[in-house]
Parts: C-alpha cells; structure tokens; sequence
C-alpha cells in the first residue's frame, strides 16, 4: 500500500519508478521486516518474561533441555507482525494472493496462540486437544483452497517436476489437495521447531527457494522459458517471502543458540502455513517435497515411530522423535544437531532448483 502512495510522485520525481519493480520492493521488504524483528526483539523478550509466558518442557525430553525451562515463548508474535507490516507497504493490495497469504499467517497464528496460551495457563505441553487443533487448521486451508479454485486465473493442472508435458487436471481434487498442503506443513514445522535455531534457519532457506519461485512464475517470458507454470500476479508473492527471510533473520540473532526466545506454535503453524500456501500459489506444490525435505523428514520421523510403537506393542525405531531428539540421545552436542540439519536444507534447496531446467 505504502509504495502505491509513493509512485502517486513518479510523475514529478523519475526515480520513484524505482517502486513499480518487485525486486526493488522485495529487498524493502525484507529490510523492513528484518528491522522490526530485530529492534523489537528485546522488548518483545522482556514483556514476555515480565509476563512469565516461559517454554514448558516435556518429561521425557532429552536431559539437557531442563535448563531450557522458562526461556520466553511464543516468539511468533515478534516474527508475525514483522511479516504482515512489509507486506502490506510493499506488496501490490491489489494481488489477492496477497491477502490469502495475510489471511493464512493470522488465522493459523491464532490457532497457535491458542495453543501456547493453554500450554502457558495449565503449565503442560498438552494445549489444544489434537482434534481441535486439526479441526480448525482443515477449516482455516479449506477456505483458501476454494478461494484458489474458484478464482478465475486458477489452473487445475498439477506441475509435476521433471516432465514436460505432464500436468494432469486433477478437477476438484486440487482443493483437498491444497488442504493436505497447508495443514501438513503447518504441522512439519511446527515438529521441527524443538531445538534452538533448528526450524527458522531452515524455514529461511525455504522462502529464500520461493521468493525465486515466484517471482518466476509471475514473468511470462522466464516462466515460459524455464517451462514452468506462469502465474499472474504471483510475483507479488515475492515481497512476502522475502518479509519471511528478513523477520527471520531478525528472529534468529535472538534465537540462536543458547536461544533467548522461542517462536512458539503461533509461529511454527503459521509459517508452515504460509510455507505451503505460497508452495500452493505458484504451483510448486511438488517441490516443496525438495525445498521442505528436512521438514517432512521430522514429520514422518513422528509417523513412523508413533506407527511403530502401536503395531510392535511398545518398540521404537528412534531413541526419540521427532529425529533431532534421536541424534541429540545418541551424544550429538545441540550444535551440531542444528548446524548440520541446517547445511541439509540448504542442500536440498539447491536441489530444488534443478527442476527448473531437468525437464
């Protein structure tokens, strides 16, 4: 919105033009979140402490996470409006993909402050029950799911990496399909978001992979070349993938290790939704197997286990799930646990780019 404002003066000043290029607004963006959630990181950090809103921690958690125990949580309500702001100055109001993808971080973020305030209250790790947090994470998708497939520019077809010439139409099961999208990656993130640092930094790279995606998909010319889906008007999703990686890198000085902040459910669920909406919008859905990988990792580490245990009677395939606990019980310091997930979700982002061309 504000850039609009700005570009009323290209008329008298040239150089405002500069405002109309999404790569120029993009790199606002993200100055603009990265400044918020730096700035206000500490003060954010210090009401939350005044307020005792402190991480609780799970029993039968790795022994050295008892120290852990107190540190502020719900740090999604730094990384949130650090996000929203940029989006709404720099991004085109006029891109209804835009306002989806608004839609999409507030309503998953207030099922996650749900969850954390009912974590804070009964001093538990219980929070909202696991049906009523899917309940409303299905409602929240499918209604951006029919938005999507309603709107007229919407192709059913699905891209499938690799192939040319196979996009099948897939009709109306694009919209469970977007649900099954949005609300697993949601949930992935949310299972990777255990250890300091451990799912922002990857969750950087992530939006780094599709603020390039998109901004693709939305040029007719590369999208043709490259051969990928084109997208109208997903270019200004841009902008807000890139708010995503400058409030996240604010949100990482204050969460990295020994973190003095955690992000929280209304963090984890609303970034993995945005994650998978985005993925969603410029047809990437696919890829987000590649770009995601270390995410759905930890979630099928959840699956398999959780399944393993019932069908066994009690027998694990993991010391611990999700899989970054399994490592830290087999000796790795948290350090390297983190460090060396992160250098994987960079590996497997530059993967992803591969698709581009491999077809």
């Amino acid at each position: 919105m504000l850039y609009k404002l700005i570009y009323l003066l290209h008329v008298d000043y040239s150089w405002v033009n500069v405002f109309r290029y999404i790569t120029f607004r993009t790199i606002l963006s993200a100055l603009s979140a990265l400044i918020i959630s730096f700035v206000f990181g500490k003060w954010v950090i210090e009401k939350l402490r005044a307020m005792q809103i402190g991480q609780y921690i799970r029993e039968d958690g790795p022994p050295d996470h008892k120290s852990k125990a107190g540190t502020p949580t719900m740090g999604g309500c730094l990384i949130l409006p650090a996000i929203i702001i940029p989006a709404l100055f720099w991004a085109d109001p006029a891109c209804i993909y835009v306002w989806i993808v608004i839609f999409v971080s507030i309503s998953f973020g207030c099922i996650g402050f749900v969850d954390d305030y009912l974590k804070v209250v009964r001093k538990n790790s219980k929070g909202l029950s696991a049906l009523s947090k899917f309940s409303f994470q299905i409602v929240a998708a499918l209604i951006v799911a029919i938005i999507l497939f309603c709107s007229n520019e919407f192709d059913p077809r699905l891209n499938l990496p690799f192939f040319k010439k196979v996009s099948p139409d897939i009709g109306w099961a694009y919209i469970p399909l977007i649900v099954f999208i949005i609300v697993g990656a949601s949930n992935a993130v949310n299972l990777t978001d255990g250890l300091d640092g451990l799912a922002i930094s990857p969750l950087i790279v992530a939006f780094a992979s599709y603020l390039v995606f998109s901004y693709l998909a939305g040029h007719t010319k590369i999208a043709e070349y490259l051969q990928i889906p084109y997208v109208a008007g997903s270019g200004e999703i841009s902008a807000i993938c890139g708010a995503v990686v400058g409030a996240g890198l604010g949100f990482l000085w204050y969460n990295a290790y020994p973190a003095e902040i955690f992000m929280g459910d209304v963090g984890s669920l609303s970034l993995g939704a945005i994650l998978g909406t985005v993925a969603v919008i410029t047809k990437q859905e696919i890829v987000l197997i590649l770009v995601g990988g270390l995410f759905v990792f930890e979630a099928l580490s959840v699956i398999c286990q959780v399944a393993y245990f019932k069908i066994t009677g009690g027998h694990r395939i993991f010391r611990m799930a999700p899989i970054h606990h399994h490592f830290e019980l087999k000796g790795w310091p948290e350090p390297k646990v983190i460090v060396r997930f992160w250098i994987i979700a960079i590996i497997l982002a530059l993967f992803s780019f591969s698709t581009l061309k491999l077809r």
